[in-house]
């Protein structure tokens, strides 16, 4: 048998949003909440690592002095 292929991020995060909306209906019953519950941080952790794993590799070009670019890391503001 094949290896189950990961979800891209937008599935994950459509997944999450189903879940989401399945838990807040309040209409599964308490085991069923709690598998659903499970695979949404499942979903969860996946759509951060994504974001984490793009943010690190964003650079932003910013021209030096002397007219040459250089790449610099990506600031998100976090720390402001």
């Amino acid at each position: 048998m094949g290896k189950k292929k990961k979800p891209s991020f937008e599935e994950a995060l459509a997944e999450l949003e189903a879940i989401m909306s399945e838990l807040e209906s309040g209409e599964l019953p308490l085991d069923k909440m709690m598998e659903r519950y499970e695979k949404g941080v499942d979903a969860l952790l996946l759509c951060r690592k994504v974001l984490d794993d793009a943010e690190k590799r964003i650079e932003i070009l910013v021209r030096k002095k002397n007219g040459e670019l250089e790449a610099q890391p990506f600031d998100s503001g976090e720390e402001a």
